[in-house]
């Protein structure tokens, strides 16, 4: 319902979607070993018509939809490199694996990048790393953080319409067993359902990441 708050929520996890191209589902293709056959048929089939979303579902018809994570900043993060870092963002679920542009010098950097998963199962947590980018050595940790996107599904579920813009649905407080650095709110705006998150990244002596995610619903989201 509106308005509702949940506690003690496992961890927000983020994911975003950039413009999808037909490279770009040719890329998701090789990275989840969909046959080249398979990748064919699917844009072959679609080229004239279908929107590069709809080429995706074609290739993997198990996806509920996908998961734009859009990587907005970082706040207060650890120095590695002398008196700065070069950080970037690493963002998992499942098997896929994203990773944003390198920001020199900056513990303050701004990403403002969308990164896209297809979600084939809403209750796996989407994982995020930062790392300080080394030319000659491995690159540094920088932290981690995870979150669940279940919340923001539980909204798409309820298929609302007509909402005023920055209509909260519901909320998800900070708590030992997530991330969160402070309160998330999931929320309808221009006819989306969105969810903001700040994550405390862990196993660092400090740091925090802004996420902004949306639902981009497919053919299979009507199963939700």
């Amino acid at each position: 319902m509106p308005g509702t708050t949940y506690r003690c929520f496992s961890c927000l996890r983020v994911v975003s979607l950039v413009p999808l191209q037909l490279a770009t589902a040719q890329g998701y293709a090789h990275r989840v070993k969909i046959e080249p056959s398979s990748l064919q048929y699917a844009i072959l089939r679609h080229r004239r018509s279908a929107s590069p979303t709809s080429v995706l579902q074609a290739m993997v018809p198990e996806m509920l939809g996908l998961l734009k994570v859009k990587v907005q900043r970082g706040f207060n993060l650890a120095v590695r490199d002398f008196w700065s870092s070069d950080p970037y963002v690493i963002v998992k679920m499942g098997k896929q694996k994203l990773k944003t542009r390198v920001v020199r010098r900056n513990t303050n950097p701004v990403w403002n990048e969308e990164l896209t998963l297809s979600v084939e199962d809403p209750n796996l947590p989407v994982r995020l790393e930062v790392f300080d980018k080394d030319t000659f050595s491995l690159d540094d940790p920088m932290g981690r953080a995870e979150f669940d996107i279940r919340m923001l599904v539980e909204a798409v579920k309820m298929k609302l319409e007509g909402l005023p813009n920055g209509t909260i649905i519901t909320t998800v407080t900070p708590c030992r067993k997530n991330c969160l650095a402070e309160v998330s709110r999931v929320y309808w705006s221009d006819g989306e359902v969105f969810q903001d998150l700040i994550l405390r990244l862990r196993d660092v002596e400090r740091g925090e990441v802004e996420l902004k995610l949306r639902w981009v619903s497919t053919q299979s989201s009507r199963d939700l």
